[in-house]
């Protein structure tokens, strides 16, 4: 009988170790996995506390902003219509405060301070009011100044303590993060023991680490940036900035309007909306920018190293992509943006920026100017600027904006082979304005579109009107940056030529030269799409820009004006003289029209003769006529052989 063989003692001890060593390692690894989860848990729960608490302070951010606003509005028109909202928040920022206040977890000290300011502000609001229910009002406007500083100190308290409770929120999540990190890093590390539970494990860490680095740096909604990494990229850029690099420029985005949308359509809706703008916003920017989401309807822009006049380009561009309606649900909503724009100063941090970003939005909210640059003094003309910009759209529908047509003249023949149209406003108590007035303050609101498309209508009519009762006169309509911008420019002009019954031949959009570098690339496609159409193109005051001759070659355009700052000493000879003999020898070369603007003299047109100039306008043939003045005059004109009247 054979006996059964027996393992050997080192085998079996060995074994026994292994057997030892893979138990406790399963151990080992079974404890990491629970650690993991209940560490994951933990960081959660911290995240969801700080996004409530960074809730809070931006709820408490509005509601003084809010606040403070509807005060102002209330004393300045010293009507009842903004009292009720004014009264209905007041107690609701109370509440806000105190929530913060009784906060155990920090100190909040400073805040009990804010709450008791705040107590104090409305006690003198409820004054206010009183002088105003008396008939007081310039006894309510001096308490309401007195009020002020107050008024300041509470809002800078409370952005302080927002943008702190932003910078702690980042902090708790880099703090997750390498948590996370460090946890996968150790999970790896049991792989080689147990790869069954490290599998397990290491998917669930590494989920967990994924939504951990989601919260942090992604809004849940648009998927864009977040108010967390848009200050990190900001920083970034700032820090770089200090290399020589230009300084970041900043742009705070509000929506105005929005809270209708919510209020009437439901947030399910404004919601919708806010992904579709977001979407529309990513396309105004390079892909080194960063475009983010603060909250609400608040947006924000980061442009890295580059020159600040960008800044209005953008902002130009933000309102060009908002101006096609949204469809929501079969329902076409409008949305227009306000927009506040700086350039960072050495030594500024992220919270300095993207508070005098914010400020320049509030200026442009409340005085309705589409975008304002931050500055740290009040402009002296803001309330001219917004005396215009409330008539303006009057002005249009009342037919206060009208057209003076100024003619154009071939040099060679003396015959009349056009007309520019002028905008004038004639204000029922200033008289008529010059452009000069009001087309500055206009370019910087989103009323400029449908001011061009007005401009654009009422010339077209009067130029079919010359059709029908001379003969047909081309007429010359300026539009600006903004319309170039818009795909759906081209569109535009066929209709109103269509409805105006016009053909593309009789039109000619004069551009200018900045217009052309805010964006070659939009401005040529655009340029194309319109001369297809039989439309004339120009560029305006030629000279005074700095397009490149690349881009000037290859632009799509027909003529070239020779700006009068040029032309008007040309006669006397030197640079100027020199200066509109190479414009003109570059025009022809490039095979373009050439027109000189501001002929006043008989010598002056004489010397133009003498270069080759094609085409005059200025005071030597007439000034900016009326539709009818200018008729009178295109039939004295025409009867008259070229060579008397010269």
């Amino acid at each position: 009988m054979s006996s059964r063989p027996f393992l050997d003692p080192v085998h079996r001890s060995r074994t026994r170790r292994v057997s030892a060593l893979l138990g406790a390692t399963l151990v080992v690894l079974m404890t990491a996995a629970m650690f993991g989860a209940w560490s994951q848990a933990r960081l959660m729960d911290s995240m969801n506390e700080a996004s409530s608490e960074t809730a809070q302070h931006q709820e408490a951010s509005r509601l003084v902003t809010q606040e403070q606003y509807l005060l102002q509005a209330t004393v300045a028109d010293g009507s009842r219509q903004d009292r009720p909202e004014l009264l209905a928040t007041q107690p609701r920022v109370i509440d806000a405060l105190q929530r913060i206040a009784d906060s155990p977890d920090r100190d909040v000290s400073e805040f009990r301070r804010v709450l008791l300011e705040e107590q104090l502000f409305q006690y003198g609001t409820a004054q206010v009011l009183a002088r105003l229910d008396r008939g007081d009002r310039r006894g309510a406007i001096r308490l309401a100044e007195k009020l002020e500083p107050r008024m300041r100190d509470i809002r800078s308290t409370v952005l302080e303590f927002d943008s702190q409770q932003g910078v702690e929120n980042a902090g708790q999540i880099d703090q997750a993060s390498s948590r996370s990190r460090l946890l996968s890093t150790s999970t790896i590390a049991l792989f080689l023991l147990g790869l069954v539970v490290l599998i397990a494990t290491s998917r669930f860490s590494r989920a967990d680490r994924r939504m951990i680095e989601k919260m942090a740096a992604e809004d849940a909604l648009t998927g864009l940036p977040n108010r967390t990494a848009f200050a990190a990229h900001t920083e970034q850029a700032l820090r770089a900035a200090g290399a020589g690099r230009r300084q970041p420029t900043v742009l705070m985005v509000d929506l105005d309007g929005f809270k209708d949308v919510n209020d009437t359509l439901g947030h399910a809706v404004g919601d919708l909306l806010l992904v579709e703008v977001a979407e529309r916003l990513r396309t105004c920017v390079r892909d080194d920018d960063v475009v983010a989401r603060f909250g609400g309807d608040e947006f924000a822009f980061l442009l890295r190293n580059i020159a600040p006049s960008v800044g209005e380009d953008t902002a130009e561009r933000i309102a060009s992509v908002l101006e096609r309606p949204f469809v929501i649900h079969g329902v076409a909503l409008d949305v227009e943006a306000s927009v506040g724009i700086t350039t960072a100063m050495p030594g500024q941090d992220v919270t300095d920026v993207v508070r005098d970003a914010d400020v320049a939005m509030y200026v442009a909210k409340e005085n309705h100017f589409g975008y304002s640059r931050f500055e740290e003094q009040a402009d002296d003309s803001a309330a001219t600027r917004v005396s215009v910009m409330g008539s303006i759209r009057r002005a249009m529908d009342s037919g206060e904006i009208v057209l003076h047509y100024q003619p154009k003249i071939e040099v060679g023949t003396g015959r009349l082979i056009g007309a520019e149209a002028l905008a004038r406003w004639q204000h029922p108590t200033r008289g008529l304005l010059p452009p000069s007035d009001f087309i500055p303050v206009l370019e910087r609101t989103s009323l400029v579109h449908p001011f061009n498309s007005y401009v654009l209508a009422h010339a077209l009519k009067q130029a079919r009107v010359w059709m029908d009762d001379l003969y047909p006169i081309p007429v010359a309509v300026n539009v600006t940056a903004r319309c170039l911008l818009d795909p759906g420019f081209p569109e535009e002009i066929a209709q109103t030529l269509l409805a105006a019954g016009v053909p593309g031949e009789l039109l000619c959009l004069e551009i200018t030269e900045s217009t052309i570098i805010a964006n070659p690339e939009s401005t040529i496609d655009v340029l194309r799409r319109v001369r297809a159409l039989g439309v004339k193109t120009s560029i305006d005051d030629f000279g005074t820009g700095y397009a490149s001759m690349a881009n000037l070659k290859m632009l799509p355009v027909d003529e070239v004006k020779v700006d009068h700052s040029f032309v008007h000493d040309m006669a006397m000879g030197g640079t100027d003289e020199v200066m509109v003999g190479s414009a003109i020898a570059l025009g022809h070369n490039l095979g373009l029209t050439v027109v000189a603007e501001g002929v006043e003299d008989r010598a002056t047109l004489e010397a133009l003769e003498q270069l080759g100039c094609d085409v005059a306008q200025g005071f030597y043939f007439a000034q900016a006529l009326e539709p009818g003045e200018f008729s009178s005059w295109a039939t004295r004109y025409s009867s008259l052989q070229a060579t008397d009247v010269r």
